[in-house]
């Protein structure tokens, strides 16, 4: 969870993100950048190695760096424990990875989708830029191929779709292959101490 806009954590954001942490939730929420990829990177491996039960992450992200994300898909395929991916608002960009790779895939009624190539940037001399964007072109090639192979369809065809800036909702993201259910507003995902929380499957 992003801290607030003066860059500090009111007592309630932290008291909220603790008793879902230690509900084993954790949060991609707000840009997909180097800090906030590490922090999550950190909350799941925390989660791995103190508990054998599924790990649930809520995304609500307009994506970032390809680096990021393959910071965070990285450490989802290494875990030793399953990850259960909530889209919760949106999935963008970069941020359809660590949602496609997870072990399980949900998506709220009204969550939407763009598949949409990042937004890159950089700034040096010529044969710095030449080396980056040639770099830049592998990771994209291999984000391609790791998230067309966790929905089952063939890298050229996402690619295309990244690249027109394809949008879908929730029921054109099963189909597609970016999650495997759509929630609905009464069941658990998780359990919680008192009253249930989390969402049905409406499938």
């Amino acid at each position: 969870m992003p801290p607030g806009p003066d860059g500090r954590d009111a007592p309630w954001r932290r008291t909220a993100r603790d008793q879902l942490f230690d509900q084993r939730v954790v949060f991609l929420w707000g840009p997909l950048d180097d800090a906030h990829a590490g922090q999550l990177a950190a909350e799941l491996m925390t989660l791995d190695a103190t508990g054998d039960d599924p790990v649930h992450l809520h995304v609500d992200s307009p994506g970032g760096s390809l680096e990021a994300a393959f910071c965070v898909m990285d450490v989802i395929d290494l875990l030793g424990v399953e990850v259960t991916a909530t889209c919760v608002g949106q999935a963008a960009g970069t941020a359809i990875g660590p949602l496609a790779v997870a072990h399980h895939r949900r998506a709220t009624p009204h969550a939407r989708f763009r598949l949409s190539e990042p937004v890159l940037a950089h700034t040096g001399t010529s044969t710095d830029l030449a080396s980056w964007a040639a770099s830049q072109h592998d990771q994209f090639r291999r984000f391609c191929e790791r998230v067309a192979a966790a929905v089952g369809g063939a890298p050229e065809e996402l690619a295309r779709d990244l690249s027109s800036g394809r949008s879908l909702d929730a029921d054109e993201a099963r189909r597609y292959g970016l999650v495997d259910e759509i929630c609905g507003p009464v069941a658990r995902v998780y359990p919680m101490p008192g009253r249930p929380l989390g969402f049905r499957s409406r499938s």
